[in-house]
């Protein structure tokens, strides 16, 4: 016998280690001595020189000999087929053969052919580990497998971390350690156009390329800025390809969140108009004049602004104006229906301003928000006070900036009720914020949508990069902070600057 864990390699040997088993078999089993009047004579057993008496012929049709020799041929057969079939990998042990001779050699009625062994457990190769699946958590015991970030997954457990679906392309996409489709990954990391809604290409330098508006962070191509792509003159947001903006018919656009609270002519503006002459009154700030206000279409405006000897003006836009002298100004007398993405209808009356004060009129722009409308009147009312009061020769980042205060002062008021923006009597603040709150409460309260407004108009203020709109407004506001409203005016008309 060959001695155990050596490998068997060849047929001859194979056959011989065989021939001995069987030779031992034969020898030992019963029935296997020298019977009684036996006259066949000894056989001799392939190579070896042992001799044993053949036992006698049974009945069956097939001789002794012959079912030796298939068992042994059989017995050689089974061994090569075990070993054809035997993976790279897995040992080869020679002890098997014996443990089959020993059941043959036991049994004392032996089969003809021995029974087939059941498949050996599979085991790795010296040196390779167990896999186990990423995805399933599983081994990986045969077939096709993935590695992947120092894992192994069964091809199907490998799967999009977006639609969950298997990962079959020779590309994909890692985000940490999760894997995507290249497609999923590209719909969930790359921007898209939030104005045609397509993914933003990139530059010639490879990199995606886009504008951001600072408040609404509203992303989109930088073609759009040159491609007329219509911008709403409230909130400055692009119009989408899917929502149509509203046209104002003199070259502005507005778009349906902002239309929603849009006054439209003069008397829809009277109650806001008069809720900010209140407002100005609680801050011991009362204007003895009653000073007219028309709603006005922009080309009026900007004719009024050609007309008007002195004053800034806030480019590229102005929409709305103290006046001072005296004209004739087409004011907005009904307010125009809608129809078809546009306004129709509009009804205009032209009206002769004199100059009966300091001031003659207050001019804004029609079919914008109640509260940037409130905004831009309480700016104006201020400029009118301040006309009013004796402030002469201001510079304009006195005067712009201060303007700018209370027209920030009174969204605050509406944005955030009960806020106290300015270190004043509690008497004055008091005041202020109950009559804001009655104007509010006119409407019915403020949507979640007219209060982004609200923040986005504060914030345009806060930001405002020019010299006397944006620089004066917060010169302006760090002294009311300081100082508080009240002695901050009486330090401009004393020195015409703001107090240090």
């Amino acid at each position: 016998m060959a001695p155990t864990g050596e490998f068997v390699s060849s047929y001859a040997e194979r056959k011989s280690r065989f021939m001995k088993w069987l030779s031992k078999l034969f020898r030992s089993g019963p029935g296997r001595g020298n019977a009684a009047g036996s006259n066949h004579h000894p056989q001799l057993i392939g190579d070896e020189s042992m001799i044993w008496r053949a036992p006698p012929r049974s009945l069956d049709d097939r001789s002794r000999a012959q079912k030796e020799k298939e068992e042994l041929d059989h017995a050689i057969g089974l061994s090569l087929a075990e070993d054809l079939k035997r993976r790279s990998g897995y040992r080869w042990q020679a002890e098997r053969d014996e443990e089959l001779a020993r059941s043959l050699q036991d049994s004392s009625n032996p089969p003809l052919y021995p029974p087939y062994a059941p498949a050996p457990a599979p085991y790795y190769s010296y040196g390779e580990t167990q896999r186990i699946c990423g995805g399933c958590k599983h081994d990986i015991r045969f077939g096709n497998y993935l590695g992947c970030m120092g894992t192994y997954f069964h091809p199907q457990c490998f799967c999009c971390r977006s639609c969950g679906r298997p990962i079959v392309e020779n590309e994909f996409s890692l985000s940490g350690r999760d894997p995507y489709h290249k497609s999923c990954f590209k719909e969930l990391a790359h921007p898209k156009c939030e104005v045609c809604h397509q993914f933003i290409p990139t530059n010639r330098a490879g990199l995606i390329e886009y504008r951001c508006h600072p408040f609404w962070s509203q992303k989109y191509c930088p073609s759009h800025e040159h491609d007329n792509t219509a911008r709403c003159c409230s909130c400055e947001r692009l119009e989408s390809w899917d929502a149509r903006y509203v046209s104002l018919g003199d070259g502005r656009s507005l778009c349906f969140e902002c239309m929603e609270s849009a006054i439209m002519d003069t008397g829809d503006c009277q109650p806001l108009y008069h809720a900010i002459r209140d407002y100005y009154e609680g801050m011991n700030m009362r204007l003895d004049q009653q000073i007219p206000m028309l709603l006005v279409e922009r080309q009026a405006l900007n004719e009024a602004i050609v007309g008007e000897k002195s004053g800034l003006h806030h480019m590229p836009e102005t929409r709305g104006l103290c006046l001072s002298e005296e004209q004739t100004v087409t004011s907005i007398l009904k307010r125009p229906t809608f129809g078809r993405h546009q306004l129709v209808g509009i009804k205009t009356q032209p009206q002769k301003l004199t100059r009966k004060c300091e001031v003659t009129a207050i001019l804004v722009l029609y079919g914008l928000p109640r509260l940037l409308t409130g905004a831009i009147l309480a700016h104006e009312l201020m400029h009118g006070w301040l006309r009013l009061k004796g402030y002469r020769n201001l510079n304009p980042e006195v005067e712009e900036g201060i303007c700018q205060v209370l027209s920030y002062m009174w969204l605050e008021s509406e944005v955030m009720p009960g806020f106290k923006n300015m270190p004043s009597s509690s008497t004055s603040t008091s005041a202020a914020s109950s009559s804001s709150s009655s104007s509010s409460s006119k409407k019915g309260g403020k949507s979640k949508v007219e209060h982004k407004l609200g923040e986005f108009f504060m914030h345009q203020i806060a930001n405002d990069s020019s010299p006397a709109y944006g620089g004066g407004f917060r010169s302006a506001n760090a002294a009311v902070n300081k100082y508080g409203l009240r002695r901050t005016l009486d330090h401009i008309h004393l020195t015409g600057n703001f107090p240090l």
